[in-house]
């Protein structure tokens, strides 16, 4: 890997050129040009249509190597040594704790922790909440609203202790716990617990929800067992591809194959999934049931929505032909009695 000291006289065909040849582009420059070379490289990729999902992941990985191929230096304490630099030094702290010393970092990924930061300072608006969700970098960020709705319709069983598996940014374990619910939280990110936390405490429900590092059930049972696995059985590639793709369903057949042995005599599993996958061609509808039934598992109801995100009636998207069709259910499932 060869790397080449770049400044403000670089164009953008120059710049692509160089990363094409396998070159990694140390910008020296202007802070503010660095960003626009970077959204002229965005703009110069080739009109693109996925023929299949792995196609899309591939031609995705590719495009995220090339423009993490320009590069801008950081100081130690995260400082930035270039001209109208912004003080990213909070923003850094949040996503990679204290200061190491000098590094490189690809703008495109610096540039996504200066967002993450911003989002957590203003949070997002959680209508059924009445409230907002303060997402921390590297923990997916409640922007999907019909999920969210799906829990809040449905009445909580009766004497509800709940277990809400995968919590993330604690949404779910929030909502449970203004409807009344005894909530135990659990989620294999640190960073996860560590955000959950935060938000349990601005909305003054911390006294409502144990929150447990471990991987998918606490001990016991509960009345009802939330999960919203993340949805695509894909192998993911980054952080945040943690929250979307859970490779071969790992914990989506976790969660089936426990639910009975963490479900009261009555109790109700909520599964909040998109079949997305469906229409991708990674999972069916008929597999998706026989591991229900597998696992001693009934259908006892589903309500559904129709996701309202701005890629669903996004016609450029490469998958616009799979989420055009998308739905998201929550599956209310029970232990089939003999």
């Amino acid at each position: 890997m060869n790397f080449i000291t770049v400044d403000d006289r670089l164009s953008a065909s120059q710049a692509s050129r160089f990363i094409d040849q396998g070159n990694q582009l140390i910008w020296q420059g202007d802070f503010q040009n660095a960003k626009q070379l970077l959204a002229a490289l965005k703009r110069r990729r080739k009109p693109f249509t996925a023929r299949t999902f792995q196609h899309y992941r591939n031609h995705q990985a590719n495009q995220a190597r090339r423009l993490n191929s320009l590069l801008i230096p950081l100081e130690d304490q995260y400082v930035v040594p270039l001209r109208r630099a912004p003080d990213i030094a909070q923003p850094c702290e949040e996503a990679y704790g204290p200061s190491t010393g000098p590094r490189l970092l690809p703008l495109r990924e610096l540039l996504g922790v200066i967002g993450a930061h911003q989002l957590r300072r203003t949070g997002i608006a959680i209508p059924a909440l009445k409230a907002r969700i303060h997402p921390h970098y590297g923990v997916f960020p409640p922007t999907r609203p019909e999920y969210v709705e799906l829990v809040a319709s449905q009445p909580l069983p009766e004497a509800t202790v709940a277990f809400d598996i995968g919590t993330g940014t604690g949404v779910l374990a929030a909502l449970l716990a203004t409807q009344g619910a005894k909530v135990i939280a659990t989620d294999t990110s640190s960073r996860a617990i560590t955000c959950a936390r935060d938000n349990l405490d601005r909305l003054d429900l911390a006294d409502r929800v144990d929150l447990v590092h471990d991987d998918l059930f606490p001990p016991g049972r509960a009345d009802l067992v939330v999960c919203n696995p993340p949805w695509i059985p894909a192998r993911p590639i980054s952080l945040l591809d943690q929250a979307v793709y859970d490779e071969d369903g790992r914990m989506l057949q976790g969660w089936i194959n426990g639910l009975a042995d963490h479900l009261t005599p009555n109790g109700e599993g909520w599964l909040i999934l998109s079949d997305l996958a469906e229409h991708l061609g990674l999972r069916s509808r008929s597999d998706l049931l026989a591991q229900f039934a597998q696992a001693n598992l009934r259908v006892a109801g589903r309500a559904s929505a129709v996701p309202r995100h701005r890629k669903a009636n996004n016609r450029s998207d490469p998958l616009h032909w799979a989420r055009a069709k998308e739905v998201t259910s929550l599956w209310r499932l029970k232990v089939m009695r003999s």
